[in-house]
């Protein structure tokens, strides 16, 4: 088999893996947005009924189809990721740019708070700045914005040293181009598929710890549909045999965080395929 024919096979490969975690993962955060509440409203007559055709992932407590509720809370937690990953990696790109375009106190400064960060438990530094914002959207979004930032302002800030000491870049100096229009210009271009593959592999982290913090009580309403609320009611009943209220969020959940790895995975082979991944 030639090599243009394996490239070949990769690629469409890559292209498939990537159309599948999009088509799954747009199709729960848009079915999720649109969903009638009253597909998982609460019925009394229908309670603890295990799974079936008329309710594939079975029904809660209070008689709510799993189903659906399972697809409304991924769908929140999809929502929750995006918007905070977005914040956090914006903070990222800019902290990360500015450390090593301008340097010294800078640079000691954005160091200091990236060390500060990962110094910390993560789990509690989540759990201590949502409960001080109150908790809910607000104070789960804000906690996972404000402490996702660091792993990826240390992969702009070392692209960007690299990048700054190239001659072009010099050239600019020399012209009296300022510092932050040659970071605009000339870095951020480069800088950009590195930027975007963080960005994505940002996406499962902060769904995993929305829904960890959710989990403990530190996170989303109870009255809100949430795949750590779920998981936590699950806890309770689990004893009795009913596996169905744990196993299939679970797995949607599971199957969400493999597929936003994926897309990361292979976004960084389709712009680097000479890296050590491929």
């Amino acid at each position: 088999m030639s090599d243009k024919k394996i490239v070949w096979n990769r690629k469409t490969k890559i292209v498939v893996l990537m159309v599948i975690a999009v088509v799954y993962l747009v199709g729960i955060f848009i079915w999720g947005i649109f969903m009638n509440p009253e597909k998982y409203a609460v019925n009394y007559a229908n309670k603890f009924l295990s799974p079936s055709l008329k309710h594939p992932f079975g029904t809660d407590f209070v008689g709510r189809d799993m189903f659906y509720r399972c697809v409304k809370g991924l769908s929140n937690s999809i929502v929750i990721g995006i918007l905070a990953s977005i914040v956090s990696s914006i903070v990222a790109l800019i902290f990360g740019i500015a450390a090593a375009v301008f340097g010294k106190w800078v640079d000691k400064v954005v160091n200091w708070g990236v060390d500060l960060c990962m110094g910390l438990p993560h789990l509690v530094l989540l759990m201590l700045i949502s409960f001080m914002l109150g908790k809910g959207v607000k104070g789960v979004t804000i906690a996972v914005a404000l402490t996702h930032w660091p792993s990826l302002t240390r992969i702009v800030r070392s692209e960007v040293m690299q990048i700054r000491s190239s001659q072009y870049v010099q050239a600019a100096y020399k012209m009296g181009i300022s510092k932050w229009k040659v970071a605009v210009t000339h870095i951020v271009p480069h800088v950009l598929p590195s930027y975007l593959i963080g960005l994505v592999l940002l996406f499962p982290h902060a769904i995993m710890h929305e829904a960890s913090i959710t989990f403990l009580g530190f996170g989303l309403p109870a009255e809100m549909p949430a795949i750590g609320v779920i998981l936590s009611e699950a806890m309770k009943h689990l004893a009795t045999g009913k596996w169905w209220l744990a196993l299939f969020p679970g797995l949607l959940l599971l199957i969400a965080v493999v597929l936003f790895d994926v897309m990361g995975d292979n976004l960084k082979k389709l712009w680097n395929p000479g890296s050590g991944n491929e």
